[in-house]
C-alpha cells in the first residue's frame, strides 16, 4: 500500500496511475471525496484530511510501505511563505509519529538554491525541513512541467505562442507530467535506498522546441515569441494570479532564464524526459477532441 498524496491533480495522479498499472494498492489523502470518485473506482482507498492536518496524514501513513508527498500549488504565495511553511511543518510531525519506509517528495529544479528562486523557495523550504528526518527519501526535482503550455492549442491559432523564456532559444529543464509519476511510482515499489537521494528529472528543451512541436501538432507554423518583461505583471494577471501579487512568479521565471534550472547540480542523479511535449499537445487535443 502507498499513500499518493495530490491524487486529483497532474503529478499526483500520474504517480497513481502508475502504481495501479503495477498492481499496487494506493491510498490517498482528499478533502472532498467527490473530487477522487473515479479514483475509489479504481480501487483506491481514501482517508478523509487535510495538508494542514497532522493528525490525518498521520493516519494515512499508518501501513503504508511508502509515501509521495507534495505541496499544494500556491502561485500568490505569502512574503514569507508561511503556507508553504505550515503545510512543511505539518509533513515533519506526522512523518516523525508515523515514519514509513520509503518518502518521495516532488520538489523541482532550482531547489538547491536558498534565494533568488522566488515560487520554487517553498520547496528550497520543504527540502531543508525534511532532510532533519532520518527516513529513506528521495527528492523528485522535476523541470518545467510541459503541460504548463497547454494554452498554446487555443492561443497559437495566430502562429505566436507567448512565452516566458527569454530567450526562447535558451535550454532549460522540461518534463511531461506523466513522466514524474512514473518515475514516482518507480522509487516508491522499487529497490529500496538508505538515506536521502536527489533526482533531476526532465530534459534540456526550449521554448522554440516546444513550438516547433506544437507546430506539427496543429499543422501550422507556430512560433515561440518572448513576452516583454515590462508586461509579465499583466500576463500573469491574464494567467489567474491577482494584481500585484506576480512577484514570485516574475522572480522564478527570472532565475529560469539565468540558468537556475539547468540540469547538473552536484551529487543528483538524473533521469531524462521519454514523453515529449508533441505528445503532451498531442494527447491534449486527442480529449479536446472527444468531448467536442
Amino acid at each position: 500500500m502507498f499513500l499518493v498524496m495530490g491524487i486529483t491533480g497532474k503529478v499526483g495522479g500520474a504517480a497513481a496511475s502508475h502504481l495501479l498499472a503495477q498492481g499496487r494498492k494506493v491510498r490517498a489523502l482528499v478533502r472532498d471525496r467527490a473530487k477522487a470518485a473515479s479514483w475509489v473506482d479504481q480501487g483506491v482507498e481514501l482517508v478523509d484530511g487535510d495538508w494542514n492536518d497532522a493528525a490525518s496524514i498521520e493516519r494515512a501513513l499508518r501501513g503504508v510501505d511508502g509515501a509521495f508527498v507534495m505541496l499544494p500549488p500556491i502561485w500568490a504565495p505569502s512574503p514569507d511563505f508561511r503556507e508553504a511553511k505550515g503545510v512543511i511543518a505539518t509533513y515533519v510531525q506526522a512523518l516523525s509519529k508515523a515514519p514509513v519506509p520509503r518518502v518521495v517528495a516532488l520538489s523541482s529544479m532550482g531547489a538547491d538554491r536558498t534565494s533568488g528562486m522566488g515560487l520554487i523557495t517553498a520547496l528550497s523550504l520543504m527540502e531543508q525541513a525534511f532532510r532533519e528526518l532520518t527516513l529513506p527519501i528521495a527528492f523528485a526535482r522535476a523541470g518545467g512541467f510541459f503541460e504548463n503550455f497547454l494554452y498554446g492549442l487555443h492561443v497559437a491559432q495566430g502562429g505566436a505562442l507567448p512565452v516566458f523564456n527569454d530567450p526562447t532559444h535558451r535550454k532549460s529543464t522540461m518534463v511531461a507530467t506523466d513522466d514524474i509519476g512514473a518515475e514516482i511510482a518507480s522509487l516508491l515499489s522499487g529497490p529500496a535506498w538508505r538515506g536521502h537521494r536527489t533526482i533531476e528529472l526532465g530534459s534540456m528543451v526550449s521554448a522554440d522546441d516546444v513550438a516547433a512541436q506544437l507546430s506539427e501538432v496543429m499543422k501550422r507554423d507556430v512560433k515561440a515569441v518572448a513576452v516583454p518583461r515590462a508586461d509579465w505583471p499583466d500576463t500573469f494577471e491574464q494567467f489567474g494570479i491577482p494584481k500585484g501579487k506576480s512577484g514570485p512568479a516574475e522572480t522564478m521565471y527570472g532565475a529560469v532564464n539565468a540558468g537556475g534550472m539547468d540540469l547538473g547540480v552536484a551529487g543528483t542523479e538524473h533521469v531524462p524526459a521519454t514523453t515529449s511535449a508533441r505528445d503532451v499537445f498531442a494527447s491534449a487535443q486527442r480529449v479536446t477532441r472527444i468531448h467536442a
